[in-house]
C-alpha cells in the first residue's frame, strides 16, 4: 500500500477472531477493497493474555487482507474492547478569547474536560463532545461563530487500564505495523450500523461479540452512555458443549448452525446430529434441547445489558429501540428474545453505505471493522483526497506521455 493517503486499514481484534478490512477513500465514499480473518487464540473476554498467539493472529488476517488487497500494509486503525474500558461525562468550561468562539476555543473546551481524576495506572481513550453551551445557551451542536464570553464543554471521557492498552499495541507493533488509531469498539460499530435519525432519537447498541458485549448509548446525536460488560457469545459455546457433551469446536458449529435463542420458533419434531467426546459416535437430539441450552444464556446476557442501560439513566429516551450487532447477533431469535424482554424495538445492525467487496462484510460480525474505516475516513481531511486525486491524475498524464513517445 506504502502510505497512500486515501487507502486506511481497520485491525478488529476480537475474543474469537482478529479482522483486518482495507478501504479505499473516494471522494463518493469507501469501497472495500481487501479482507482478512483469522481465529483469535491470545485474547480472553477483549483483554490480550498471551502476545505470541495474538502476534500471530493479527500477521494471518493482515497477510490475507494483503493477499486479496495487492495492497502493503502499514498502518491501522485498532478496535479496543475488555471489561478494563470506562466510561464517565465530564464538563470543560473555557473563556471565549474574542468577540466569538472559534475552533481554538472549542478545543481548549475538550482539552479542559480531559481534566478529570483517574487512576495512574489508566489512560483516556477519548473525548467526545456531546454539546456545548455558550454562555447560557444549551444544547449548542456546532458553537463555532457565535458570540459569546462563556464556551462550556459536555464531554464523554473514554478510559482504559493502560496494561491491557499496551498489549493491543505491543502486538501490532510486532507484526510491523504503526496504530493510527486505538478506537473504542462500539463507537466504531455505531459508525457502520447506526443512522444519524436513531442517534437522534435515542438509542442503545449492544455489541454481542463473542467474550465482550459492548455497549453504547447514544440521544440527540451524541454519546451519552458506554459500558463493556464481560459476557458474550462463547459462554453459549460453553453451555452447548457441556450440556450436549460435545468438543468446543464442535459446539461452535452447532450453535452457528442450529442455534436459536428463542424457543417458540424451533420446530418440536426436529432433531440435529451431535458429534461425541472421545471417539464414541455421534448422537441425534432434539433441536428444542440446543434452544433450552441457548435461550437462557442469551436472556442473561441481554439483562446485563439492559441493566446496565437502567444504570446509566438513559432507558427512557431510547424512542429508536436497540440495534443489536456482532457476531452473537447473528444467533436466530436473538432480535424475537430482545423484544419480548425490552419490550421495544429491536433490530439486527449490519455495516451499510460502501462501495467494492460489500457482499463479503454484510454482516454483523464485520461491524467493527467496517466502522473503524468509516472512523478513519473521516480523518481524512478534503485536502488529501484532493491530493490524492491531482497524483492519480499526473502518474496517468505520465503513463500517456511514456505511451506517446514510444510509439510516435
Amino acid at each position: 500500500m506504502g502510505r497512500k493517503s486515501n487507502v486506511i486499514v481497520g485491525l478488529d481484534i476480537g475474543t474469537t477472531k482478529t479482522c483486518a478490512i482495507v478501504g479505499e477513500v473516494t471522494e463518493q465514499g469507501i469501497n472495500i477493497v481487501g479482507i482478512g480473518s483469522h481465529p483469535s487464540e491470545g485474547l480472553r473476554k477483549g483483554v490480550v493474555v498471551n502476545i505470541d498467539s495474538t502476534v500471530e493472529s493479527i500477521r494471518k488476517a493482515v497477510e490475507d487482507a494483503e493477499r486479496m488487497s495487492g495492497c502493503e500494509i502499514h498502518s491501522v486503525y485498532v478496535g479496543l474492547a475488555g471489561g478494563h474500558i470506562k466510561g464517565q461525562n465530564s464538563l470543560g468550561i473555557v473563556a471565549v478569547k474574542g468577540s466569538e468562539v472559534d475552533e481554538e476555543d472549542v478545543h481548549r473546551a475538550i482539552e479542559a474536560s480531559r481534566a478529570v481524576a483517574i487512576p495512574l495506572d489508566r489512560q483516556i481513550l477519548h473525548a467526545l463532545p456531546q454539546s456545548y453551551i455558550v454562555d447560557e445557551q444549551d444544547g449548542v451542536r456546532d458553537p463555532v461563530g457565535m458570540s459569546g464570553v462563556r464556551l462550556e464543554a459536555k464531554v464523554h471521557i473514554v478510559t482504559g487500564a493502560s496494561t491491557s492498552i499496551q498489549n493491543v499495541v505491543k502486538s501490532v507493533n510486532r507484526v510491523g505495523l504503526d496504530v493510527e488509531e486505538l478506537v473504542l469498539e462500539q463507537l466504531a460499530s455505531s459508525e457502520a450500523v447506526l443512522s444519524p435519525d436513531e442517534k437522534d432519537l435515542g438509542v442503545a447498541l449492544l455489541d454481542i461479540g463473542g467474550g465482550t458485549t459492548d455497549i453504547a448509548v447514544f440521544y440527540e446525536g451524541s454519546i451519552k452512555h458506554t459500558a463493556v460488560i464481560p459476557a458474550g457469545g462463547n459462554y453459549l459455546t460453553s453451555d452447548i458443549a457441556t450440556g450436549l457433551r460435545t468438543p468446543m469446536a464442535e459446539a461452535e458449529k452447532l450453535k452457528i448452525k442450529y442455534g436459536c435463542a428463542y424457543m417458540p420458533l424451533i420446530p418440536k419434531d426436529e432433531l440435529i446430529e451431535v458429534p461425541s467426546v472421545g471417539g464414541r459416535e455421534a448422537r441425534e437430539v432434539s433441536r428444542q434441547i440446543l434452544g433450552r441450552i441457548i435461550e437462557p444464556r442469551m436472556e442473561e446476557i441481554l439483562n446485563l445489558a439492559y441493566k446496565e442501560i437502567v444504570r446509566s439513566g438513559f432507558e427512557d429516551i431510547l424512542a429508536a429501540g436497540i440495534v443489536l450487532t456482532g457476531g452473537t447477533a447473528i444467533t436466530e431469535g436473538a432480535i424475537e428474545l430482545a423484544e419480548q424482554l425490552f419490550n421495544m424495538p429491536v433490530r439486527r445492525g449490519s455495516p451499510s453505505g460502501m462501495g467494492g467487496l460489500t457482499e463479503v462484510v454484510n454482516s454483523p460480525m464485520y461491524a467493527t471493522g467496517v466502522g473503524l474505516l468509516l472512523y478513519g475516513s473521516r480523518r481524512l481531511s478534503r485536502d488529501d483526497l484532493r491530493r490524492v486525486n491531482v497524483g492519480a491524475l499526473g502518474g496517468m498524464a505520465k503513463k500517456i506521455k511514456k505511451w506517446f513517445l514510444e510509439f510516435f
